[in-house]
């Protein structure tokens, strides 16, 4: 049966007094307009109406669904509406990316102003200290003005060469060495990867001057681990006891920026290097309170780069940007010998000794890393690879790994093959990569740029963390012992370290 309106069979059927049958949908809104039966004519009210109760109907396949033609103007329809339903979901997916953008760059405005609220606030603290200071006499650890002008440059002495006794020295010290390294295992109180990862910083002191910013090298004093050394653009040398809070000693002397300073192992001796192309040798007094200067030594015609102690305690390395290296004798505080190469084209840019002390390797602004033999002063072998001037580099202590950075990322060599075997990229083209440095152990390697990362080399070689809260670019990185913390240096006057809950 089919509704008398609609031709259709009805959903809800009702039938009229004159026995006809109707949807009951359509004929109430029929009688609700008319007030009459559509077929008959008559007046006829909705209480006319008789509900009948039927099984549900089952409405026919509609002629469209009927043929192969009508299917695929089904289909098509179908289509079309997926494809409007996409449009429109991407039309929302680029308003929330919008969105999610300026929320970013909100974000990253908010951080800018809090680092810089915090650079503000730690100058406040460094002038609120320095006023507090007692005007009577000068700074706890500096040396008077006096002093700095009474201070000749020693005379030259004759380079003796690095004799047969220092060669035996070195050699009998790297034998104990490698032999040690090769049963060596990682220390069971060495950091995981999972709790590097919840490295936060837990310190930041202002250890130099607003007016010359910037902390160029860190170092940590190998038996009194509370005693942190670094060196500014301000010219200074900086002691600071981390365990107390506080500066110990000002170290004065230098008249151009500091570019590296290091303690002596066994010894209360430190040396630093300086753009003033000298390096001195600083005696730590009786009394505890300031470094006196042992020995002044002018042996380079620019600025000095790099200092490095060799792993004996008993000499030291410094490279120049006049091409040369030079190696002393800490004791005598004599320079032992200059070395200059003819193939050495530009000058050195970083240097440090390998963990076994027979070898040096030193980074040039001509994009290449030279390795020397200390005992005969031979370069005896070159990596190159790098686009730019090498930034920075460090043997790792299994021995055979060297890490060196610059504009182009960080590239990892094997010394035994010698060959590049892995390369990081960091930082996006135009960010340079300005330190690296593996822990003891040689389980990770920081790397620093415009934040300061750390890789596990078990990881295979990547990203365990990352702290990026640092205003300005790295200078300088440094771990602690079994890598429980990271010293971080950057172009502002803070010293910062990261590490786990103290």
């Amino acid at each position: 049966m089919f509704c008398a309106i609609s031709g259709q069979t009805p959903e809800e059927p009702v039938v009229s007094k004159g026995g006809h049958l109707f949807e009951k949908r359509l004929i109430t809104k029929h009688l609700q307009e008319e007030g009459k039966c559509p077929v008959t004519g008559e007046a006829l009210a909705a209480e006319d109406l008789t509900p009948l109760v039927t099984n549900p109907a089952v409405k026919p396949r509609p002629p469209a669904a009927a043929s192969i033609p009508g299917l695929l103007t089904v289909f098509q329809n179908e289509w079309d509406a997926v494809m409007l339903e996409q449009y429109s979901l991407r039309e929302q997916l680029n308003s929330v990316r919008q969105e999610l953008s300026q929320a970013l760059y909100q974000h990253d405005a908010a951080c800018r102003v809090i680092a810089r609220l915090k650079e503000e606030r730690d100058l406040a603290r460094t002038a609120l200290a320095n006023a507090q200071l007692t005007p009577a006499g000068p700074e706890v650890g500096t040396k008077r003005p006096a002093e700095e002008t009474t201070e000749e440059p020693a005379k030259k002495a004759k380079a003796q060469g690095i004799t047969a006794e220092v060669v035996a020295a070195m050699t009998t010290l790297s034998k104990e060495l490698s032999k040690s390294r090769k049963k060596r295992q990682a220390p069971p109180t060495l950091a995981t990867p999972e709790e590097i990862e919840k490295y936060t910083c837990i310190t930041s002191q202002p250890l130099h001057k607003t007016a010359k910013q910037g902390i160029t090298c860190v170092d940590v004093h190998p038996g009194n681990k509370d005693l942190v050394a670094t060196s500014g653009v301000d010219g200074n040398v900086v002691v600071f006891n981390r365990k107390e809070g506080k500066i110990t000693s000002t170290i004065t002397g230098h008249t151009k920026k500091v570019t590296g300073v290091q303690f002596v192992k066994d010894s209360d001796v430190l040396v630093s290097c300086s753009a003033d192309k000298s390096a001195r040798i600083w005696k730590q007094t009786d009394d505890g309170a300031t470094y006196d200067m042992v020995k002044k030594i002018s042996e380079h015609s620019a600025e000095i780069t790099a200092i490095s102690v060799h792993p004996t305690s008993k000499y030291f390395i410094t490279a120049s940007a006049d091409k040369t290296w030079c190696f002393y004798d800490i004791e005598t505080a004599l320079c032992l010998t200059q070395v200059q190469n003819s193939t050495v084209m530009e000058g050195f840019t970083c240097a440090t000794f390998h963990p076994d002390g027979l070898i040096l390797g030193t980074g040039t602004h001509e994009n290449l890393v030279r390795i020397w033999d200390v005992k005969s002063q031979e370069n005896v072998a070159k990596f190159e690879g790098h686009k730019s001037m090498i930034t920075s580099m460090s043997f790792s202590e299994n021995g055979y790994h060297l890490a060196t950075a610059a504009a182009d990322g960080v590239k990892l060599w094997d010394l035994r093959k010698p060959k590049n075997f892995r390369n990081l990229t960091p930082y996006p083209q135009g960010v340079m990569t300005t330190a690296v440095k593996f822990d003891t152990s040689g389980q990770y390697l920081a790397v620093g740029g415009s934040d300061a990362r750390i890789y596990g080399v078990k990881q295979d070689w990547n990203v365990v963390q990352t702290f990026s809260d640092l205003p300005k670019s790295v200078t300088y990185t440094l771990f602690g012992d079994d890598a429980k913390s990271l010293y971080v240096t950057s172009m502002d006057h803070n010293l910062r370290v990261y590490g786990g809950e103290e």
